[in-house]
């Protein structure tokens, strides 16, 4: 009973809400089992306790039973006396145990009360409370025990009786044994308990770290498929997690998982291979068009060279053809550009002086929009880098021509070079009216181009290859190309490896 009393109240319990939980499932199979084995431990704990208290009130009960009422009988009338502790014929006390209580009750009033000692005191009187003599006279007499605390001598078992003379006779023994009993059970449970608790806590914690670990294989595994880049190129998937018992949860899901990872590795290969042909095509269209496409020129230039007169028209269609030939011819080379770069054919490499293309390309820029405002921010000593030379005044061309051609007359366009000593930046900044938001995201990818030009007056154009051609080519020297855009300010920034100047 005493540990039901001291079982914590619901306030408690809704403290534990905020304890920190087990984020793994290891963590929550051990602590689910730990869990479980409280509660059936505290069940059986609780069980036993209240148990023995019963069982050991009833010891009580019945020895109450069997002593019956002669201690108390032997105050009726007041014919003990202290000097009869030894027993004579009015009262016999060798037969009651060491603590027993008596009391004799009249008119709800007691008017006797005694108490066995434990030692070889002769005095057997009790100086009962006020509050004791009302819980002595509420006692009901109907032979049967009941527990009443007494501020005088502490808790007791009580059995009333009925007297000759109308009053009433109580005998008790004390609680305190049954108590003390019931209270080594408590500790002894607890720490057995306790043990047991703590072994099974590391024994669960071993066994289903052993029972999940096919489950962990398949983390890792899936850990190192998440690490591999899959958007492009040939990927090789890791090994296959091991697999265990198809019967089991673990064993099934394991074998669906490598199911799932062949599947992907088929999907790898087959865009992979697609890839790989149209990247083919690509090169090869390419390659081939040059030819016809040159002629196509060639042919048209040489008939506006003609000496004899033309008509105005005829004239005006070979200027057309020269015009959408070079057009084309550019298109072409720039597709082959690509698909070489999307092979990985290696690019040049030695150092190049990156403010010298710089000023030439900004110069070439000047002299085909005279109409923008071309401003320099450069350091002042030369900054090195290593790579392809051509390619990088390629992606120095296609920035400055992006800004002068999708930007109206008057803008002005800032390059900035600047280092140090680890990277190199270089930004291409304009005032113009900015990049649609919706365009942005895709602006290096092939074939982007904007339903609505920054130049409202911008006619003609590319075919959206120039921004991708500088990513690929940026990517392909080990760097990073990035954009931000808003209204009046759009800014393209270059970073690259810095080498030392020769």
């Amino acid at each position: 009973m005493r540990l039901l009393r001291r079982l914590p109240r619901l306030p408690r319990l809704r403290r534990l809400r905020h304890l920190p939980r087990p984020r793994t499932l290891r963590a929550r199979l051990t602590a689910g089992l730990v869990v479980l084995l409280a509660v059936s431990c505290a069940a059986v704990g609780v069980a036993a306790v209240v148990e023995l208290d019963g069982f050991l009130t009833g010891r009580l009960d019945q020895q109450l039973q069997q002593t019956g009422p002669s201690f108390p009988q032997s105050l009726e009338h007041g014919k003990y006396k202290p000097s009869d502790r030894d027993g004579d014929e009015h009262g016999d006390t060798r037969r009651q145990a060491a603590g027993t209580f008596g009391a004799r009750l009249l008119r709800g009033k007691v008017t006797n009360a005694a108490l066995i000692p434990s030692g070889a005191d002769p005095d057997l009187t009790v100086a009962l409370t006020a509050r004791d003599r009302e819980a002595l006279a509420a006692l009901p007499v109907d032979g049967r025990g009941h527990t009443v605390h007494l501020a005088s001598i502490g808790a007791y078992r009580l059995l009333a009786w009925p007297g000759r003379d109308g009053d009433v006779l109580v005998t008790g023994l004390p609680l305190e044994p049954v108590r003390a009993t019931v209270h080594r059970l408590e500790l002894v449970a607890a720490a057995v308990f306790g043990l047991a608790l703590a072994a099974a806590g590391v024994a669960g914690a071993l066994w289903v770290r052993w029972s999940l670990r096919p489950l962990s294989r398949v983390a890792a595994t899936a850990a190192r498929v998440s690490e591999l880049p899959l958007a492009s190129g040939e990927v090789a998937l890791p090994p296959r997690a091991p697999e265990s018992d198809p019967r089991g949860e673990v064993g099934r899901m394991a074998a669906a998982f490598n199911r799932m990872l062949g599947h992907v590795e088929d999907a790898l290969t087959k865009r992979h291979a697609s890839e790989e042909r149209l990247r083919t095509f690509a090169a090869d269209a390419s390659h081939e068009l040059r030819t016809p496409v040159a002629s196509v020129r060639g042919h048209a230039e040489l008939a506006l060279l003609h000496p004899g007169p033309v008509p105005p028209e005829i004239t005006r269609a070979l200027q057309r053809i020269a015009a959408e030939s070079s057009r084309m011819g550019e298109m072409v080379d720039d597709l082959l550009l690509l698909a070489r770069l999307d092979a990985g054919r290696p690019l040049e490499s030695h150092p190049v002086d990156l403010t010298h293309l710089v000023l030439d390309a900004v110069t070439d820029a000047r002299a085909a929009g005279p109409d923008h405002r071309w401003t320099l921010d450069l350091p002042e000593d030369p900054v090195t880098v290593t790579g392809d030379t051509h390619r990088l005044q390629q992606v120095l061309a296609n920035l400055l021509a992006n800004a002068r051609l999708h930007t109206p007359a008057g803008t002005k366009v800032t390059v900035t070079l600047a280092t140090d000593g680890a990277r190199t930046v270089l930004q291409v900044h304009d005032d113009g009216p900015g990049i649609p938001p919706d365009i942005q995201p895709g602006v290096f990818e092939r074939f982007t181009r904007a339903e609505h030009r920054r130049r409202a007056d911008a006619s003609g154009g590319g075919a959206g290859l120039g921004l991708s051609i500088v990513a690929a080519v940026v990517e392909a020297h080990g760097g990073t190309v990035t954009v931000e855009s808003r209204p009046g300010a759009t800014s393209f920034t270059v970073e690259l490896a810095a080498t030392a100047t020769p």
